[in-house]
């Protein structure tokens, strides 16, 4: 609708300038105004202020400011009357916009909210979107709002220090929420924020300066990242162990769908519950391969033999191919994992994305 009545407003412009300049040149061929005279006279007639004729008009010049005017104010009424409804179709389109957003978004129940959409912010929703996750965008800055449509994303303009602008996100349904404004006092107090009102959500927070890590954990942030210093750690282990990173990357993303490295969490209801690892068998059931178990119970990374018996709650780092990985999530009782409809597809977006990555590189 918006751009019908710009096209509209266009036509119009043109034709109402076309007619101000048939106007002067009138004036001046059929009265011999001078240009300045001819301006006003055409300014005071389509206006209808009413001042009268700078010198008497003969009956030519009559008929044609009769004209001027039944042709002028007509075209100017129109042209503002759409002016008008093009500032009213705006705005209601903009309201149903938003409203269409905000019962997308109340329906979201274990999605992500990511607050701050600037370089790290995307950088953060395109591998939401690629792994197919649900997430909430925040960000005050208004021009976020065309970038979030093109890509389909849920978006708030808003301040996402604000209590109430999280909630619109659906934080107390939530399972994460990343922190990746532009300052860390804002980070900080999303992360405050945050925890107040999801005691179980899952945060990672960005930090810009190094020594701001132990202020983040002490708000309630379950990781802090920051960009500098995991950069660094990245080329010195690129440096000394480049084949141990080839080897997390290709089991982290690989292309061809060999291997997944996943986290997978014992629910309460799963039969692994109270089991020894080695009465689990889990190898034997699913073909996964068990590398770690986190407890986050005790918040440390537990030495396991297969006399340990499993918890609900217990988080096991796995490593295996994608019906392998399903297996497991599914004697588990996790239904984090991505459903096995969107494996290939996850796969050939990264493909995709990572040819085009070389192809602009």
């Amino acid at each position: 609708m918006n751009n019908a009545l710009t096209r509209r407003i266009h036509r119009l412009a043109i034709v109402a300038v076309l007619l101000f300049l048939v106007a002067v040149g009138g004036y001046i061929v059929l009265e011999g105004y001078p240009l300045i005279d001819a301006i006003y006279m055409t300014v005071i007639t389509f206006s209808t202020v009413g001042y009268g004729e700078i010198h008497p008009l003969s009956p030519g010049g009559r008929l044609f400011t009769t004209l001027i005017i039944l042709i002028g104010v007509g075209t100017g009424a129109y042209l503002f009357g759409t002016i008008a409804e093009y500032i009213v179709a705006g705005e209601l389109e903009g309201t149903l916009k938003q409203r269409r957003i905000m019962r997308k978004i109340a329906t979201y129940e274990d999605h992500y909210i990511l607050c701050g959409y600037g370089r790290i912010g995307k950088q953060v929703g395109e591998e939401m979107h690629t792994l197919g996750l649900p997430f909430v965008v925040i960000d005050i800055d208004p021009h976020i709002a065309d970038y979030c449509q093109r890509r389909e994303v849920p978006y708030i303009i808003g301040d996402a220090t604000d209590d109430e602008v999280l909630r619109q996100a659906g934080i107390e349904r939530a399972r994460g929420l990343v922190a990746a404004l532009d300052t860390d006092a804002d980070n900080l107090f999303v992360v405050i924020s945050a925890r107040s009102l999801n005691p179980d959500l899952m945060i990672v927070a960005r930090a810009i300066n190094e020594n701001v890590e132990r202020k983040f954990l002490q708000a309630g942030a379950d990781r802090v990242v920051s960009p500098y210093t995991m950069a660094g750690h990245r080329i010195v282990s690129l440096l000394v162990r480049p084949n141990v990173i080839h080897f997390l990357d290709t089991a982290l993303r690989s292309q061809n769908l060999e291997l997944w490295l996943e986290e997978v969490e014992i629910m309460p209801h799963s039969p692994l519950v109270g089991k020894t690892l080695e009465e689990a068998a889990i190898r034997a059931r699913t073909g996964a391969n068990i590398l770690a178990i986190i407890r986050p119970s005790e918040h440390r990374l537990i030495d396991w033999s297969p006399s340990l018996r499993l918890q609900a709650g217990d988080i096991l780092i796995v490593l295996g191919k994608r019906e392998q990985l399903e297996a497991l999530a599914q004697l588990a009782g996790d239904p984090r994992l991505t459903r096995p409809g969107r494996w290939r597809e996850v796969v050939q977006q990264i493909a995709r994305r990572d040819e085009g990555r070389d192809k602009g590189g």
